[in-house]
């Protein structure tokens, strides 16, 4: 069974202050900017709140210009240091994901 599921049991789901979803917001508006300060403009760079079974969670996505997209979660209880090594490590792994697919293609000269 899938969460998504029209049916499906959220009754777990832990239920958030307005302050706390504040809190959450700004943090993953700040982890997406600090991560498209250090990326070229080619990538794009993503934000959401999600609500899950396990309760309300950020999420930041890349997408580079060609490879797959990357994504993390930003845990309400996140500090700054976990910010900064969540924006490092976004941005790595869309570089990442650039030089893999870029290392895929064949060259087509002779």
């Amino acid at each position: 069974m899938h969460g998504n599921a029209p049916y499906a049991d959220f009754a777990d789901e832990e239920e958030l202050s307005s302050e706390q979803i504040t809190t959450l917001r700004e943090d993953v508006a700040t982890v997406s900017e600090r991560t498209r300060a250090l990326l070229p403009d080619e990538f794009i760079v993503g934000s959401e709140l999600r609500a899950n079974p396990d309760g309300t969670h950020g999420a930041v996505s890349v997408q580079p210009p060609v490879g797959q997209a990357i994504s993390t979660g930003i845990p309400i209880d996140a500090s700054e240091q976990e910010h900064d090594t969540l924006v490092h490590e976004l941005a790595a792994g869309a570089a990442l994901q650039v030089k893999r697919a870029l290392s895929d293609v064949e060259p087509t000269a002779c």
